[in-house]
């Protein structure tokens, strides 16, 4: 049904900017295919009339909405005729210096690893075609750049539609702390990378609260279930800044722990100090936030924690959990 509306709407806007005179709804109706079939000469069918006008009418509003301009114009019988002036839908020349160009260029080369590719590239040679100077290479002024977002789960996709369709979706999720994955039924937002990892935004209809997912920890299929959000998508969708507190990067406290020799190099370079106990261990002070667990974690043994207290337990009570599972 989608395509089919798709297509339609296609049609409808080709009629109205390929006219050089205003057509009205009858003519309209006769000369695209969709209405031919729905509402043609053999399809009789009482209020035939009042549903092509209907659907015609969420048509053109449709069209507007997505920025064509529809003139209606009555002529001397007064009957009411469309059309789309070409003059009225066309984008003025687009002009770009070779900074926005640069920028552009990078843009078009992070999206190398994922579906977005050849929309990127593609995009870039139409600005090109449509008045992006020749002379001007968006790689040159900024050649050591290379920005690379891995996109290696394969719930990346599903997801971005998703959050682009705005679709509910439901997938299995594992937590750090959880022995097997749990069913999450999400209206997604948003999409980031942040520190080589994916993260998505949404409501969490079954927890009724906002939350983040880590995209890593997704399995299975990503399913699309029902239409239609039920809470209001934010304005701002803060993911870096949510993953950052969770992940104890928003820290008013220090921990203090073990850690194995050669190791944990990104815990090493969060320490406040660092010093060697001897037989392949080190102490680190590190800062200590939120979500500090679920990252310690990850480490495995190479991961003791001394104090405080509380971390210590939640750290037991992860490893207790994974061993059981």
């Amino acid at each position: 049904m989608a395509i089919a509306k798709a297509e339609r709407l296609m049609n409808l806007a080709l009629c109205l900017l390929g006219t050089r005179r205003p057509l009205s709804k009858r003519e309209l109706r006769e000369s695209i295919e969709a209405y031919v079939e729905a509402f043609g000469p053999d399809r009789g069918a009482a209020g035939s009339d009042d549903s092509f006008n209907r659907m015609f009418e969420r048509d053109k509003d449709d069209l507007r909405e997505l920025g064509l301009v529809i003139e209606t114009v009555e002529n001397l019988d007064g009957e009411v005729g469309y059309l789309a002036r070409r003059d009225s839908n066309r984008l003025p020349p687009i002009t770009l210096d070779a900074e926005e160009a640069a920028a552009l260029g990078l843009a078009a080369k992070v999206w190398q690893q994922a579906r977005l590719a050849g929309a990127a590239s593609g995009a870039l040679q139409k600005l090109r075609a449509a008045g992006l100077p020749e002379d001007v290479d968006p790689y040159e002024a900024h050649g050591a750049l290379e920005p690379r977002i891995p996109v290696h789960e394969a719930a990346f996709e599903p997801l971005m539609l998703a959050c682009r369709d705005r679709r509910p979706v439901l997938f299995d999720y594992r937590k750090a702390s959880a022995a097997r994955p749990e069913p999450r039924h999400v209206e997604p937002w948003a999409l980031e990378c942040w520190r080589g990892h994916w993260y998505l935004a949404g409501w969490d209809r079954d927890r009724g609260a906002e939350r983040v997912f880590r995209l890593s920890r997704i399995t299975g299929k990503v399913r699309s279930r029902g239409s239609g959000f039920t809470a209001q998508v934010p304005d701002v969708v803060t993911v870096r800044e949510t993953v950052a507190s969770w992940a104890g990067e928003i820290a008013d406290r220090t921990a203090l722990i073990r850690l194995r020799t050669g190791s944990g190099y990104p815990l090493r370079a969060k320490a406040t100090s660092v010093r060697e106990l001897g037989d392949g261990w080190d102490e680190l002070e590190i800062p200590y936030g939120h979500g500090l667990d679920a990252w310690l974690v990850e480490f495995g043994p190479d991961v003791v924690v001394l104090e405080p207290a509380e971390l210590r337990s939640d750290m037991v009570e992860r490893l207790r959990a994974v061993a059981k599972g």
